[in-house]
Formats: C-alpha cells, sequence, structure tokens
C-alpha cells in the first residue's frame, strides 16, 4: 500500500491561493521531485480543473514557459490523474481518472493500488481526506509571506488536533521552507 501526501504551497498566516507562493526554479524543481518520487496525483475537481486550463498547454509548447516548469508541464502529462468530484464525470485529460462513490473506499483502493504513493495536491479535499484518516505524510512548502486573506489551510476544521512527526525541513533560496510531517499513530 502506497502512502497518501498531501502537499501544498502555504503562507506563514496559512494562505492556501496558489497566487500567493514564490514561483521560482528552485520551488519548482521541489514538487517536481515530489511528483517524480510518487505514483499518481489526486485533487478535487476545483484544483484539476485549474491545472487542466494551463499546463496541458504547457506540456505541448503552445504556452511560454521556462524550463523547470516545461519539465513539470512534461512530467505531470505523463502521470496518473486521480480527480474526486460528485459534479463532473468526463475527464479528458491525459491519463486522468474519475473517483466516484464513496470517498473513503475509493481514495484508500487507491492507495492500495499505488505502491509508490500518492500525491494530494486541494487544500479542500484534504480535509475531508484528513477527517477520514487517510493522510499520512505532509510536505508544506511554507512561503516567507504573510497574506491577509484566504482560502486557509483547514479552513473547515478538523474534529480533532493531528499530531505530526517532523521528517525533515530545508530551506530555499527564495526563503521559503519545505516542511516534510508524518502522522504521529
Amino acid at each position: 500500500m502506497g502512502l497518501l501526501t498531501f502537499s501544498i504551497n502555504v503562507t506563514l498566516d496559512g494562505c492556501v491561493d496558489h497566487q500567493e507562493g514564490i514561483a521560482d526554479d528552485e520551488t519548482h524543481a521541489f514538487f517536481t521531485r515530489l511528483m517524480d518520487e510518487g505514483g499518481a496525483m489526486l485533487w478535487g475537481r476545483v484544483t484539476y480543473e485549474m491545472m487542466e486550463s494551463y499546463w496541458p498547454a504547457v506540456a505541448r509548447g503552445d504556452e511560454e514557459a521556462a524550463p523547470p516548469m516545461r519539465e513539470w508541464a512534461v512530467k505531470l502529462e505523463a502521470k496518473p490523474k486521480y480527480v474526486v468530484s460528485s459534479t463532473r464525470k468526463d475527464f479528458p485529460w491525459t491519463n486522468s481518472h474519475h473517483i466516484a462513490g464513496d470517498l473513503r473506499t475509493g481514495v484508500q483502493k487507491l492507495k492500495d493500488a499505488t505502491p509508490a504513493g500518492v500525491l494530494l495536491g486541494s487544500g479542500k479535499l484534504a480535509t475531508e481526506l484528513d477527517r477520514l484518516d487517510l493522510i499520512d505524510e505532509y510536505n508544506f512548502l511554507v512561503h516567507p509571506r504573510i497574506a491577509g486573506h484566504g482560502p486557509t489551510l483547514y479552513q473547515s476544521g478538523l474534529p480533532s488536533t493531528r499530531r505530526l512527526e517532523l521528517v525533515s525541513a530545508k530551506p530555499l533560496r527564495s526563503g521559503a521552507v519545505a516542511m516534510h510531517y508524518r502522522r504521529a499513530r
């Protein structure tokens, strides 16, 4: 069984708005490495649609992009992508698959079938999966910014505090810090 790892950009005040992070070569290399280490990506519909609206065009060369961004896009194109949605059924982006029905069952089956692990990149979906005790690890890229607005990490709350064990912390040149935690069970 593979691990489910939640990974996201977050500011010091908890904002997970994708426009608030530092998008430089080192940041893209960090997320490319995480994607390379995992067997599949997992998103909610909103994140999928945001990604689908841009990255396939970068992978095809239809959008100008720096080499690390293009590398990310090409690898993302090839990576299996799983989407949780109750409102959308058709996911035409290459290697995209729909997880329908019971959330716990669907995601547990994905974990069981993906020994290299699953990388989760959607904040709202992470809250639901954390409530179901399905998240095993967390990789947060904490940016040296205070956004002063939302959406924020775990905005709708959790039923109890999650105890985590620090696996590693690595500062980046931009001042962001890559924080890797494991659930303390």
